[in-house]
């Protein structure tokens, strides 16, 4: 009994690795189809989060099993809550990704970005992309010194995104109204799914550590202390 039960709590972390490869994919595929005004390809995105939310459901299902038949404590209590909320964090990355393949969709034949523009955003999509690749190995590995770094790799993710409203602001903006209510989007659809790649890294760090990736970084931070008459000196 306890061999099957610790076989479904591998299981339960295998679909996490799967739904976090499948909407990595789906970011990177949903960026060309937006860049290439690929109707075909943004309608495989599209269809293909039925995959993912069918995981989700599904590890939900086996994880509330798990907590009435087994009533896991410590570690393993750790594991089955933190999945859950990885998984949500999952599910929704397939989300932003699906939208952004219905803007692919929605301008079609036209592109939703301007060609001075491409550039950035495929450079998002690649970042989110890797970003999520990274979630998904720390989901394996459980290193925490990896999950850490996420949050570091962001910043990138922020930058693009600062770069993106400095044109929209900028008053050369010639693209119009929709075109930039479409990038506003897009930016958000990205940053977003950054966040939950972080988001996923930080809770395995919770479960691996039982301390909450915030305190970690703050207790490694080194305390500065006056020295004793140095402002004298």
């Amino acid at each position: 009994m306890r061999d099957a039960y610790h076989e479904e709590l591998d299981s339960i972390g295998d679909s996490l690795v799967e739904m976090a490869r499948l909407v990595g994919s789906a970011i990177g595929r949903a960026t060309t189809a937006m860049l290439d005004s690929d109707l075909k390809l943004a309608e495989n995105v599209i269809e293909a989060d039925q995959k993912v939310d069918e995981l989700q459901h599904d590890l939900e299902a086996r994880a509330i099993a798990l907590l009435a038949r087994q009533q896991p404590v410590a570690t393993d209590l750790r594991i089955v809550v933190t999945s859950l909320r990885m998984s949500a964090d999952l599910e929704r990355s397939g989300d932003l990704a699906q939208h952004v393949a219905k803007l692919a969709r929605l301008r079609y034949p036209d592109r939703a970005v301007p060609s001075d523009l491409h550039a950035t955003i495929l450079e998002m999509g690649q970042l989110a992309q890797r970003l999520m690749a990274k979630a998904a190995e720390v989901i394996i590995t459980k290193d925490v010194d990896l999950a850490l770094q996420l949050e570091q790799d962001d910043d990138e993710m922020d930058l693009l995104h600062r770069t993106l409203f400095q044109h929209l602001m900028d008053d050369r903006w010639k693209h119009g109204i929709e075109t930039a209510v479409d990038v506003t989007l897009l930016g958000r659809y990205y940053e977003r799914f950054a966040d939950h790649a972080v988001s996923v890294a930080k809770r395995v760090v919770y479960l691996v550590t039982g301390e909450h990736a915030d305190e970690l970084q703050a207790d490694a931070q080194p305390e500065i202390q006056a020295t004793p008459g140095a402002e004298s000196a």
